[in-house]
């Protein structure tokens, strides 16, 4: 795969010398009789140029090996410049500004119809084709699931499994090349984000070269035939049939896989890693591999699993966070009202005390598991999603966001074939816009060893609401949520003066005032 690597400054600089130059033919009276429909005619061309040129580069990079994909971005942006320049001057010395005039001209001539539809259809991707866009819900790391080619061999449905790998160290042609990855990786990494990958060291697809060449790679039955995946639990296959499992008693096996492992951070210079099934492989192999990875770099290490796993918190100590499973499940409950706000409170304080600060618990409403096997955010939460995405934020641990539910993803996504999902804007991006903002910006939300106290506050309502103080340095929070169906009234022994996030209101707490809350209410109160 061969690519370009001048600076991403230089498509700005030649795609606006045209129009320097158009625009000074124009103010000097060389465009001929009627300059104002030539400067028209030329601004559109030009549009319609960079506009087929940005949708070649897919086809460039598939039939030619050639990858022009961080360019993509900026010749989206210039084509909208010259979308813009096109319709100001229709707007400006064309029509000027005669608006009955000009929706006549929109719907008496086709291709201006067509024009003004589409420079209306193009403002939004430009406006999100910045680096403040990108940046506004406070994502620090971005956790990419599995980018490895799957494999075909033994594949459930049209699309297979992503966890069933064919390759370590290639990348799925359907996602692009190793080049734009590395694009990806740099982009984020300006943006000043880091970029975390799925690995699965537990199995392969069938397809993978280990089968044939090193078949002594994987745990077999009494007849010698590989097997697929064993349930821990039940000594029993998953029915992960797509799947073969490595044994982990071959120190070769382990050797390759952890120089696979080595090789994305060499080359990529990705920042680490999320570990599939992280207690179903053995912990030595993690101290080897881990300390490798980081007299490369710093890496950040997650681990799908919890406390109740086996391997316990040894385990999860050697990672930089793991999952609040528990805590997620029981938030489901509490949205349904099989439990309530007391008993979340009590996960809470039960998870500091067995983790302890230094481990960081992620805390979802939703992930791809979640989403395609479990349910949407709507059916597993109700009216209580929103409520459940602010605890996730401000109480201790780190929130992880699923593609899509920024976008109110209401539909389960197929997990063995391709699918999509509307990205209209609704209430939620809102929502995690200020959650985002709110924990980056306050000490008393950091994640880890460096947060916050956390201290639950007692209310006449502790079965219907959850109150809590998060604080460090002088940062102080109050945390009030009515985690319930039903609107409830309650006192609060704690006085001070706050303001609301969401609305910045002030807000003064007394022991002698009553709150009303309506169902799955939740403020966020800080500190004056």
């Amino acid at each position: 795969m061969s690519k370009l690597n001048f600076s991403t400054k230089w498509i700005y600089f030649l795609t606006t010398l045209p129009a320097v130059a158009l625009f000074y033919r124009a103010f000097s009276g060389r465009l001929g009789v009627d300059p104002v429909k030539k400067l028209e005619h030329e601004l559109g061309l030009l549009t319609i140029q960079l506009l087929i040129l940005t949708l070649l580069i897919s086809p460039i990079r598939d039939l030619f090996k050639v990858s022009l994909i961080k360019y993509r971005r900026s010749l989206g942006v210039m084509t909208f410049f010259y979308a813009f320049s096109h319709f100001s001057v229709w707007m400006l010395f064309d029509i000027q500004l005669l608006w009955d005039e000009l929706i006549a001209d929109i719907f008496r001539r086709p291709y201006i119809s067509f024009g003004f539809l589409s420079f209306v259809g193009i403002i939004p991707l430009a406006i999100t084709s910045n680096n403040i866009s990108i940046k506004k819900m406070g994502v620090k790391i971005i956790w990419l699931m599995p980018i490895n080619p799957i494999s075909t061999t033994k594949s459930k449905g049209p699309l297979g499994s992503y966890y069933a790998v064919s390759d370590y160290t290639k990348v799925n042609p359907e996602f692009g090349t190793l080049e734009d990855f590395k694009f990806l990786v740099d982009k984020a990494h300006k943006l000043g984000m880091y970029v975390i990958l799925d690995w699965v060291p537990g199995h392969t697809g069938w397809d993978h070269l280990w089968i044939n060449e090193h078949s002594d790679y994987y745990l077999k039955n009494r007849k010698g035939d590989i097997i697929d995946p064993i349930d821990f639990r039940t000594g029993k296959s998953f029915g992960w049939t797509d799947e073969a499992d490595l044994d982990y008693n071959n120190m070769e096996m382990r050797e390759d896989l952890r120089k696979a492992m080595i090789y994305w951070v060499n080359e990529a210079n990705i920042d680490g890693y999320r570990i599939e099934q992280a207690y179903a492989i053995p912990k030595e192999f993690y101290d080897k591999t881990f300390a490798a990875l980081r007299e490369i770099k710093p890496v950040f290490l997650l681990a799908e699993t919890d406390i109740y796993h086996p391997g316990g918190l040894d385990l999860i100590s050697k990672f930089d966070a793991s999952y609040d499973w528990p805590g997620h499940n029981l938030s489901k409950e509490v949205a349904k009202g099989k439990k309530n706000a007391f008993d979340y409170s009590r996960h809470i304080n039960m998870t500091l005390r067995r983790y302890g600060q230094e481990n960081i618990v992620v805390n979802f409403v939703s992930n791809h598991d979640e989403n395609s096997w479990n349910g949407t955010i709507e059916e597993s939460y109700g009216k209580a999603g929103h409520a459940f995405m602010a605890m996730n934020f401000t109480t201790p641990g780190m929130p992880l966001i699923y593609s899509g539910q920024e976008y109110d993803l209401n539909k389960r996504l197929h997990f063995f074939e391709k699918d999509s999902f509307p990205k209209i804007k609704g209430k939620t991006i809102k929502l995690l816009q200020q959650l985002g903002a709110l924990k980056n910006n306050h000490k008393a939300l950091e994640s880890g060893p460096g947060g916050g106290s956390f201290k639950r506050l007692t209310t006449t309502k502790d079965y219907q609401v959850f109150a809590f103080e998060r604080g460090k340095d002088g940062d102080t929070l109050i945390v009030m949520a009515n985690l319930s169906k039903d609107y409830t009234q309650f006192t609060m022994s704690y006085d001070g003066t706050f303001k609301r996030y969401q609305d910045f209101k002030t807000k003064r707490l007394s022991s002698s005032y009553q709150y009303d809350m309506k169902p799955w209410e939740f403020w966020i109160l800080i500190k004056e």
